[in-house]
């Protein structure tokens, strides 16, 4: 049996965490804030969430954690339940995804850990438990990708795997776009951000010639599963979140990408990764209020095909053999480093 620990913040991780327990081919028991997904391969244990009551007095334990409150009941209650599931299953490896303080727990109770890295400026010390007791670390990103998880110590790099970005969607066959208006879609999403809605008219205003479709919450409307309204596009306007990332790659689709401000600026970094890397993005600051026009055009002349190396479709598979590799009596098969 594999247990997987599936952060709660935002839909990523847990697409994420759908992809690799299909991969692996075993019962995985997830573990988690969230409802289980659809299909999943196991059994879930839907957790206690750990922001919901009491005051936030000591939360980083003088930085050193990210989230232990003092006095906090649903903390108590997730973490017993862990514990409580360690003790009764001894899985063979325990994958987490989000969080230093299961990391730990997981590993002081005699149990291997693959921890799932964001990129970002990673090296501060609430960060470096999580890391520090890992038996193996992956990277959802290209080992092209230059600099994405900063500030950790290179003999930490050492067992880092970069498998590639991993979408849900399938990659998309090489195919000619339907005529018609040359379409732009902004996939923005249910989160918060700094998009407003006179900054996206001006764009519109600007590109007449373009047909905008918004995916977003609150300025247009949103859908679950956007593969083929990407699919359909001639370009995409994106944030640089990982997921979103990694399901314009997998349409094979250029795009302009708009980083967000985001905690350890992964973003940031991801969006500097993507400049100096040759993919087809056309990489700004922050959303303009003019020059639209010349950049769609820019990302229009790129080849979306460009992505392959970004997005190849098989980083669940990877990230399946470094799981494997850790487990007790198993060995890689392959696996790509950073």
């Amino acid at each position: 049996m594999i247990g997987y620990y599936v952060h709660h913040v935002g839909h990523g991780h847990l697409h994420r965490a759908s992809a690799v327990a299909r991969a692996l081919g075993e019962r995985v028991t997830g573990l988690s804030s969230l409802p289980a997904p659809a299909g999943w391969p196991g059994p879930w244990i839907e957790l206690d969430r750990a922001d919901e009551d009491g005051e936030d007095v000591g939360r980083t334990a003088r930085d050193r954690l990210h989230r232990v409150q003092l006095g906090q009941s649903g903390l108590r209650s997730r973490m017993a339940e862990i514990a409580s599931w360690l003790r009764n299953v001894a899985p063979s490896v325990f994958i987490v995804d989000g969080s230093v303080e299961v990391a730990v727990l997981v590993r002081l109770h005699g149990i291997p850990v693959v921890t799932v890295a964001g990129p970002g400026e990673r090296g501060d010390a609430a960060h470096r438990p999580g890391f520090d007791v890992a038996d193996a670390i992956v990277g959802c990103w290209p080992p092209e990708a230059a600099g994405m998880l900063r500030g950790v110590p290179p003999a930490l790099l050492d067992r880092v795997h970069a498998v590639g970005a991993l979408s849900r969607f399938p990659v998309a066959d090489a195919r000619t776009r339907r005529p018609g208006p040359r379409r732009v879609v902004v996939l923005s999403g249910t989160s918060s951000h700094a998009l407003e809605r006179e900054d996206l008219e001006l764009a519109r205003q600007e590109t007449p010639e373009w047909d905008w479709t918004v995916l977003d919450s609150e300025l247009g409307s949103w859908v679950d599963a956007p593969y083929d309204v990407l699919l359909d596009a001639d370009v995409v306007v994106t944030h640089a979140g990982q997921n979103a990332l990694a399901e314009v790659a997998a349409s094979r689709t250029p795009a302009v990408v708009v980083p967000r401000p985001s905690p350890h600026r992964g973003q940031e970094v991801t969006a500097e990764a993507l400049w100096h890397g040759g993919w087809p993005a056309v990489v700004i600051d922050a959303w303009p209020r003019q020059g639209w026009a010349e950049r769609l055009e820019h990302a229009h002349r790129l080849d979306g095909g460009d992505w392959a190396s970004w997005c190849d479709g098989h980083a669940a598979e990877r990230i399946a053999e470094v799981v494997g590799s850790v487990a007790p009596g198993t060995r890689l098969r392959r696996s790509t480093r950073v």
